[in-house]
């Protein structure tokens, strides 16, 4: 397998996983799917918008950001303050980037509700991933990409996640509306396209 840590990293994030580690956080993404996300949000430009479920500290935040152009917006979200604090030390000043603090579930409930739409979003939280799936999936505009990652099992997981994780699959591989591919790498990653059903 090619190795990708020595690939060029974004400017924040050794000072983001430094204050990180103060604070013992330990859920945090890995460079490889860091350096996809970036390359995949390359993908997009001219004005797309990006929305991230889950920011943690703003790790992949980081990547997600270092991949857009300058006329791409990406908003993120997380229910824990603590967390964007120190996404918002390192990146607040980005003028692409908004960050909320809110449950997850109320959030997307909520700019469901206002009709956003998206061209690109990362789903790293439950909300959005194993919690209101359709909802989110009706946000993604035709072509847009819906990522999730953490799909091979890991020590951390509780009791009976991966009966979760093999249901998502399942839901996920029967949309006629997703182009999807399954990635046994790095933590598992899985890539989707929304495709027009009509095509």
């Amino acid at each position: 397998m090619i190795n990708n840590k020595k690939v060029k990293k974004p400017l924040a994030l050794d000072a983001i996983i430094q204050d990180t580690q103060k604070i013992n956080f330990n859920m945090t993404s890995e460079n490889d799917v860091g350096a996809l996300l970036r390359t995949l949000a390359a993908t997009k430009n001219n004005g797309c918008s990006f929305l991230e479920l889950g920011t943690g500290t703003g790790m992949s935040t980081s990547w997600i950001l270092d991949g857009m152009s300058n006329t791409d917006t990406l908003i993120t979200m997380d229910n824990d303050q603590t967390l964007l604090d120190i996404a918002n030390k390192y990146l607040g000043h980005d003028e692409r980037l908004t960050l909320v603090c809110e449950d997850g579930d109320e959030f997307i409930q909520r700019i469901y509700k206002e009709q956003k739409k998206f061209d690109f979003i990362f789903a790293d939280t439950w909300s959005g991933k194993y919690q209101l799936l359709a909802q989110t999936l009706d946000m993604l505009n035709i072509g847009g990409l819906y990522i999730i990652d953490d799909m091979k099992e890991q020590e951390n997981w509780p009791e009976g996640h991966e009966l979760k994780v093999k249901e998502l699959l399942e839901v996920l591989n029967s949309r006629i509306d997703l182009s999807v591919i399954n990635m046994d790498w790095s933590c598992g990653v899985l890539p989707c396209t929304k495709i027009d059903k009509g095509s």
